[in-house]
């Protein structure tokens, strides 16, 4: 998982403003796959002033603002990382998320959650590394749509 989000950023990083990046699609159970569906509907048109812009291939697995710089996959297995005892993380609006710095940006995955929802963070001249305040406009749809699990 962690290659696949590294070469993700690194397509990301040289895509053309014309260019979708191309990623993989999770391939979650039927339940899972039902409660992405419902996130992805529920997901806004516009993260932080950036406009919608799906990867492809499209799918209700994934969602994408701005050009491949806001990355969502739901559905994703379990990530390693959160065996971490030491691993990051942070609340928003009440949904938790594990967090982890990339070469090039961030990744942030919900815990607690009944499907593992990834976002991938690009980091440029336009947005500053540590500010995340875009991260509220996902807690919402996340909160909304994909119930917590213990």
């Amino acid at each position: 998982m962690p290659a696949a989000a590294l070469a993700l950023l690194a397509a990301a990083g040289c895509s053309s403003t014309d260019a979708k990046a191309t990623i993989t699609v999770p391939s979650p159970p039927k339940e899972t796959a039902a409660l992405c569906g419902a996130l992805h509907k529920a997901l806004p048109r516009k993260l932080d002033g950036l406009k919608r812009n799906d990867p492809s291939p499209a799918s209700e697995l994934t969602a994408g603002w701005g050009d491949d710089g806001i990355v969502l996959r739901c559905g994703i297995d379990r990530p390693e990382k959160m065996n971490d005892p030491e691993a990051d993380g942070v609340t928003v609006d009440g949904v938790n998320w594990l967090l982890e710095q990339l070469k090039g940006g961030f990744r942030f995955t919900t815990t607690y959650r009944k499907a593992y929802v990834e976002v991938t963070m690009r980091t440029d001249g336009d947005r500053p590394a540590g500010d995340i305040g875009w991260l509220t406009g996902l807690s919402g749809p996340v909160k909304k749509t994909v119930p917590e699990s213990l």
